[in-house]
């Protein structure tokens, strides 16, 4: 269980070497639990989160299996990020590899606007 984390980590740091999220293009990133998934636009430059979203509440969890609900995240931080005035982010995907559940948030955000 330790290897999978430690290599997570790894892959996380060297993303996080070249993504950084800036006021004008923030940066998405995502994390996944067993049960939950949680995707939040963060600004680097300040450190502030300007926008969040998770499959806790109950508008985004209603119906459907993980990926629904992953993508229904997506649609609905993009959301969010329109009321902001935010169209484009950057994506992290936080040393997850691009699929599932990742990747309905990032397919669910793209639906509702965003541009990567």
């Amino acid at each position: 269980m330790t290897d999978k984390l430690e290599r997570r980590t790894r892959r996380k740091h060297h993303i996080r070497k070249r993504v950084v999220g800036t006021p004008e293009r923030p940066r998405l990133t995502v994390f996944r639990s067993a049960k939950q998934i949680y995707a939040q636009v963060v600004d680097d430059v300040d450190g502030k989160t300007l926008v969040s979203a998770s499959s806790l509440k109950r508008d985004a969890s209603e119906g459907g299996g993980k990926i629904s609900v992953a993508e229904a995240v997506g649609a609905a931080v993009a959301e969010a990020c329109k009321e902001k005035g935010i169209n484009k982010v950057v994506f992290d995907r936080n040393g997850y590899i691009y699929h599932g559940r990742v990747k309905a948030v990032a397919d669910g955000a793209r639906k509702g606007g965003l541009e990567f």
